[in-house]
């Protein structure tokens, strides 16, 4: 097997005025205050971090944010779903205002998915919306939160209930910061990297599941290679469908399952991308059953997510709790909820309302596993 190709890449999310960048690379964390430059017109900058992220990578940050002449500002929440809160927001906004951040300035979002949303929900809600910039530290956050503008905090019932899309001016994506993830937070990050490719390209993958050792030993080509292709996929997608009206909502597939997962277990039992990889596996379940997909195709998705070491199933759950949360999620529409099934690796439609026969059905079997 070869290895692929290292390079630096620029992906660009086309939305006219609110146009950006995505760059990706490695070890391109000390030119960042550079790339800023060209954004953010305002001396200061207000970096939200997590205390694990910055004892990494806050201080090459700020350093590089000082030398191209910003005054910086550190604001930290603890690590984990549960932070994503209005209690969380309120802190911000209190070293946002004590620091006299004004409209020109901006927030800077250093972490993973948690952090990226919780920044972006303050940038988007501070004096009605500040600049804001996504610096991605996970491979979930880099290949799929940072991008599209979606920025919310969670409620007790329903993850990501109040939000706003709110676009970031770029998306600054060092692959460097990988290696010092924890290896359940990159097999998580392969949910999300696997979903582009069942939803939009079989070339891609196929390249995920022939390359699985290669992605999984974090060769560098290969890393950048699948973070350009998901944020130029979700790029296309976004473009076409900025607010969700249409076929944006294709990027939840797996995720309708996978967030009412998350909730009944007080996001603490699973990881976003965890919950994702039960949820894909359930929709095609689904799918198989409405005749949408064929069987064998449903066996290779699953098969694709347990090479990278994801769970299919999960366990100690009630099968009428997870069909009601369901019904909370945000993308319950007129009182129905959307479901995003397969028809084929890269083909994805909606489907609403599914029988409580055939999700009893279904869920019985994938509430069955061992975590």
């Amino acid at each position: 097997m070869t290895r692929s190709p290292v390079s630096e890449k620029t992906v660009t999310v086309d939305l006219g005025e609110k146009s950006y960048p995505i760059y990706i690379g490695k070890n391109i964390l000390p030119e960042f205050g550079v790339y800023v430059k060209r954004k953010v017109t305002g001396p200061k900058v207000l970096v939200v971090t997590n205390p694990t992220v910055n004892n990494l990578y806050g201080k090459v940050v700020a350093d590089s944010l000082q030398r191209s002449g910003y005054e910086v500002s550190i604001g930290e929440v603890p690590d984990g779903e549960s932070y994503k809160s209005l209690d969380s927001a309120r802190l911000l906004y209190d070293i946002a205002f004590e620091n006299n951040l004004d409209r020109s300035c901006a927030i800077i979002a250093l972490g993973g998915g948690v952090i990226g949303d919780l920044a972006g929900f303050v940038a988007a809600t501070y004096m009605r919306g500040i600049p804001f910039i996504q610096v991605p530290t996970t491979l979930l956050a880099q290949v799929d939160s940072s991008v599209g503008g979606k920025v919310a905090v969670n409620h007790p019932k329903g993850k990501n209930i109040i939000g706003a899309f709110y676009q970031p001016k770029m998306v600054f994506a060092d692959t460097g910061t990988l290696s010092t993830l924890a290896q359940r937070e990159v097999r998580g990050g392969m949910a999300e990297v696997i979903k582009y490719g069942i939803i939009w390209d079989p070339a891609f993958f196929n390249y995920l599941e022939e390359s699985h050792t290669l992605i999984k030993e974090m060769d560098t080509g290969a890393l950048i290679h699948i973070v350009e292709t998901s944020c130029s996929i979700k790029a296309r997608v976004v473009e076409q469908d900025e607010t969700e009206q249409g076929i944006r909502a294709i990027l939840n597939y797996g995720h309708t399952f996978g967030h009412a997962l998350e909730a009944l277990t007080g996001y603490k039992r699973y990881i976003h991308g965890e919950a994702v990889a039960i949820g894909m596996v359930t929709a095609a379940d689904a799918a198989v059953k409405l005749e949408m997909l064929d069987s064998a195709v449903r066996e290779r998705i699953e098969k694709v997510i347990n090479l990278y070491e994801l769970p299919v199933k999960s366990k100690k759950l009630s099968v009428d709790d997870v069909i009601e949360s369901m019904g909370h999620d945000k993308k319950v529409k007129a009182g129905r909820v959307r479901y995003v099934l397969p028809e084929e690796i890269g083909q994805v439609n909606i489907v609403t309302d599914i029988s409580y026969d055939i999700l009893t059905e279904i869920l019985t079997e994938r509430l069955t596993g061992n975590d």
